[in-house]
């Protein structure tokens, strides 16, 4: 069974930075997508950053206009694991972070890792 598990959320002052981690386990393919969404009470969940790879189209990544420039998306191909550096962090940014993978086909989602950001 295919698990994502996020690390690195957390309480941050304006203007800080925070990175969060994603690792899936039980799998033993690798993911050619992967991406942070994210997500506030009362609102639909929305993309950060994204990711895909294809050894015919290469790599791609998307970022929302919003933290472009301020969020930075990696990834470990090898270890199935997906990065998320955020910079400048300001009080917007406050969400539940989720990590999200495409499997063989199939999404995963991670349990969410909460990140405020306040003085």
């Amino acid at each position: 069974q295919v698990q994502l598990v996020e690390s690195g959320g957390g309480f941050v002052q304006p203007g800080g930075s925070l990175r969060l981690s994603c690792v899936a386990s039980g799998s033993m393919f690798s993911s050619n997508v992967m991406g942070w969404y994210r997500q506030v009470p009362g609102k639909q969940r929305e993309m950060v950053a994204i990711t895909t790879s294809g050894s015919t189209s290469g790599s791609t990544t998307n970022y929302a206009d919003s933290v472009k420039g301020r969020f930075t998306i990696s990834r470990d191909s090898a270890e199935n694991t997906v990065y998320l550096q955020m910079n400048s962090l300001k009080r917007e940014d406050t969400a539940v972070y989720y990590c999200y993978m495409v499997i063989r086909g199939r999404n995963y989602w991670g349990q969410g890792t909460q990140v405020t950001v306040s003085s």
